[in-house]
């Protein structure tokens, strides 16, 4: 027999991996002794945690937790999704979805604007009719992610209830909502035995066959996040006849074959075969006594681990998400999974093959290559026929955009926001402006399933204007609060700010392999184009930042002076758009060059573009 990862693994890899035995072994001792302490010495540990915070904390940092404390606290302390609703004012339903394979997924609703629940909505000729979207969260979460913020305002769910749609959130198997099966019990290894095959064969299109189902409508549109774009990628490439059910597919921080993790001893866990994770780990739920620690300790504190581990593990600041943000949402962040789901993510990055679960283990030592003999089934990402609109981070580990383009059709359109990092298309103090504006365009252009021509000619026109909108000069935007968090306090005293972006768009563009459905809005006069789009400057609107509140512990976006449900049409303030011809003869590269396919774009706060004379159309 061979030995266990002989020729591997470093010597250094070898430790990290030793050590991670043993903080396992430590954090789950930890957890039996916990589990067993009497509840006054639980709350006894709380009021510990909490004294020390205050004895060491800065000043600024008790600011931070008292400044909105009470939106805070109850956004922290909401038990469920329909608590978390209620604190704005909305009503939501729960509904239960039997999967083919017996597990019964939790699903929840906001069908009704404030002051509408008489109302009879997608029930029946009589009912008042609205166009279906559906949202689905990330890894380690549940449906909570969406509704968990601060601010009304930042709550894309509920801008888009405003605006008229039926807004549906899914849950994966496993997780608060899902944690059933007819079959099986939560406390046997069957029934965590799924990874994200099971997802995509069973709970994203049986969750969409219930939704369409009960509101009696023949497609939706699917809001993924994270992982739940990757399931997304994976339902649509296995299922042809769901593409002819999702209007359009937008994905916020996709998620795919991610280039890798940023620290060494996790990159090393990577490397490593799956029986270690699971040794690590079990078979059951991963990471399962997170809830444990949220208990024992005093919520800054908590928040503060969990940014230490983000920035360990994948290197993220976190500094465009307000400290406020993070104690009301960070309780609400984690939620179970299975250990084999995370593994099969292993494997995706290891092989960086966006591939089905590899149940066939390989021997470390072996005569011949193994690929030579099997190969482990890929998801054919490129038959999804749903238009795809990819929304990124430019400060996103997790995002390899050019590798994720040479998997998709060529239709699909990317755009980035360069100082994004994964969670700040949830929580981000201006995740309005940034994002929300991106979304509505593919919802508005892209109404069913027949993903005609005239949608795309009016979903590149909407978008053009949207990102000619979104380079008017800093001095006359809305403001970014993520962007001013970011800069140094000697910048601000200077008067320091993001210089104006404009966007910059070329007469001509090569034509080799281009979509046939884009449409010729080369041919528009560019003050006729830039004239259709006045609302987009906004001008004089109060910044975020005004107040000069530009710390971790600013305030989120209360005055946005936003209407509710408009159709005014943003952009993301101060953008930055540039566009290169197209690259390796696929699709069209916009802002990013050598891109194998599909339209990409920058949006957000990064660098000067100034228009070129003459230059005109897309």
């Amino acid at each position: 027999m061979p030995v266990p990862f002989l020729g591997r693994l470093r010597p250094t890899e070898y430790l990290a991996l030793v050590g991670s035995f043993i903080l396992v072994g430590l954090e789950a001792l930890i957890r039996v002794l916990t589990l067993a302490l009497p509840p006054f010495l639980v709350s006894f540990f709380y009021q510990a945690s909490r004294r020390i915070f205050n004895r060491f904390s800065k000043p600024a940092q008790k600011r931070a937790e008292n400044k909105r404390k009470t939106v805070s606290d109850s956004v922290r302390d909401a038990p469920d999704f329909v608590e978390l609703c209620r604190i704005w004012g909305y009503e939501a339903e729960e509904h239960i979805a039997q999967t083919k394979d017996g597990y019964l997924l939790g699903l929840h609703r906001l069908q009704w604007r404030k002051g509408e629940e008489a109302q009879r909505v997608n029930a029946g000729p009589s009912s008042v009719r609205k166009r279906v979207v559906y949202l689905h969260h990330g890894l380690l979460m549940n449906s909570e992610v969406w509704v968990c913020l601060t601010d009304e305002q930042r709550c894309l769910p509920f801008e888009l209830v405003d605006r008229g749609f039926d807004v549906w959130f899914g849950n994966n198997r496993g997780n608060k909502y899902s944690k059933k099966s007819i079959h099986t019990s939560p406390t046997s290894v069957k029934f965590w035995d799924f990874s994200i095959d099971e997802f995509a064969f069973h709970d994203i299109p049986d969750s969409i066959e219930y939704i369409l189902d009960t509101t009696q409508e023949e497609s939706l549109s699917y809001i993924g996040f994270s992982q739940g774009t990757a399931q997304a990628f994976a339902t649509l490439a296995i299922h042809p006849k769901l593409n002819r059910k999702v209007n359009v597919f937008i994905a916020l921080a996709p998620a795919m074959s991610p280039a890798g993790l940023s620290n060494g001893v996790v990159d090393s866990l990577v490397k490593a075969s799956p029986q270690v994770l699971f040794l690590l780990f079990g078979r059951r739920s991963i990471l399962s006594s997170a809830t444990m620690w949220e208990t024992l300790l005093y919520p800054p504190i908590f928040s503060q681990l969990i940014d230490m581990g983000l920035s360990f593990l994948f290197n993220w600041k976190t500094k465009n998400i307000s400290a406020s943000q993070k104690l009301a949402a960070y309780p609400h962040l984690y939620s179970f999974t299975s250990t084999k789901s995370v593994v099969h993510w292993f494997q995706i990055i290891r092989h960086k093959c966006f591939q089905m679960y590899d149940d066939d283990v390989h021997q470390p030592m072996s005569v011949s290559r193994v690929n030579k003999y099997s190969k482990v089934a890929k998801y054919p990402t490129r038959n999804i026929k749903t238009p795809i609109v990819l929304v990124y981070g430019g400060s996103d580990s997790l995002v390899d955009i050019k590798a994720m383009l040479k998997e998709l059709p060529p239709q699909t359109v990317a755009t980035e926001i360069p100082h994004y990092e994964h969670l700040d298309f949830l929580w981000a103090r201006d995740v309005d402006s940034q994002v929300f504006q991106h979304v509505f365009d593919a919802l508005d252009s892209f109404t069913d399933a027949e993903h005609t021509k005239e949608e795309y000619d009016r979903y590149y026109v909407s978008r053009h204007q949207s990102l000619i909108g979104s380079g008017y000069p800093y001095a006359y935007s809305r403001g970014s609060e993520s962007e001013s968090s970011t800069l140094t306090m000697n910048e601000l005293v200077n008067g320091g700010a993001p210089p104006p972006h404009r966007a910059r768009e070329p007469a001509t563009v090569s034509t080799r392999n281009v979509i046939q459905t884009r449409p010729q809005v080369a041919t528009v006069d560019d003050k006729e184009t830039r004239a259709t789009s006045p609302d987009v400057m906004r001008a004089g609107q109060s910044s975020e930042n005004e107040s000069g509140d530009t710390g971790p512990d600013s305030q989120e976006g209360t005055g946005t002076g936003k209407r509710r449900g408009s159709k005014l049409r943003r952009g993301s303030a101060g953008s930055n758009i540039s566009v290169d011809s197209m690259r390796e003869g696929r699709g069209i590269s916009i802002g990013a060059s050598k891109i194998a396919s599909g339209i990409v774009t920058k949006s957000g706060a990064s660098g000067l573009a100034i228009p070129e004379e003459g230059n005109t159309g897309p």
